[in-house]
């Protein structure tokens, strides 16, 4: 039985005759943090999208598998079926329900109720901020706790894999050092995690090893925290 949670091969994403994706090899193993990093306009969240089917029109190649299953063609509540889960970028909350109406709809694939309830419980004592608000529209919510909520609703279908589309993007720093502790506490609970992020020295600080993304191609692979030390790394990504 493979250890490999996530393999994409060979990944091409067109729209027209634009390349935004150049033929993308990644793998992701049973838990393991991965950090993919790169430039804005990389092609990092177009990869993203690419493996939960969730672009636009456009001309999608390669093979994408997950625990050994092809995913193309699933549908976004069968990925979440199969227990994998994204954050997008930009949150995705369900701005017209509660706090606790969202979380709720992280776990809709799930009828344990009593094991909703003590999720619910565990990520409020994590957020507390979401306990205090919990009946409060996700649509007036700050983008930090609207982000701590995001986080907090993919966790609640105990995904395998869990995606994470730049969670630190327009957060003020301590808002970031919060997401950041809570995806390292989430990655020594054993779930597996593929993390796009701008912050290449946070990233690169939390992940296991990482993928480093240029123009739609993978430029570079390896441990990330020999990444840190790499004068390249340094200077593209950590301004120094």
């Amino acid at each position: 039985m493979s250890n490999t949670v996530l393999k994409v091969a060979g990944l091409t994403v067109a729209y027209g005759g634009i390349k935004a994706v150049k033929g993308v090899d990644l793998e992701v193993n049973q838990g393991e943090l991965i950090a993919l990093i790169g430039a804005n306009g990389a092609g990092k969240t177009t990869t993203l999208k690419a493996i939960t089917g969730t672009l636009p029109a456009c001309k999608v190649d390669g093979t994408i598998t997950y625990l050994g299953q092809p995913l193309k063609g699933s549908q976004s509540f069968q990925l979440v079926e199969r227990r994998l889960a994204m954050v997008p970028e930009g949150r995705g909350v369900f701005t017209r329900m509660s706090i606790r109406e969202n979380l709720m709809m992280g776990a809709y694939t799930r009828s344990d109720k009593a094991g909703i309830e003590a999720d619910i419980d565990k990520w409020f004592s994590v957020f507390p901020r979401l306990k205090e608000r919990a009946a409060q529209m996700a649509g007036t919510l700050s983008g930090g706790e609207q982000q701590m909520l995001a986080m907090a609703r993919a966790l609640m279908c105990h995904p395998t894999l869990l995606l994470l589309d730049e969670p630190s993007m327009g957060l003020s720093p301590i808002m970031v050092e919060k997401i950041f502790e809570v995806i390292r506490k989430v990655s020594s609970e054993g779930i597996t995690i593929l993390l796009v992020e701008q912050n290449a020295r946070l990233a690169l600080q939390a992940a296991h090893r990482a993928y480093v993304m240029d123009t739609g191609l993978i430029t570079m692979t390896g441990n990330a925290a020999d990444m840190l030390d790499d004068p390249r790394i340094k200077a593209a990504y950590l301004g120094e």
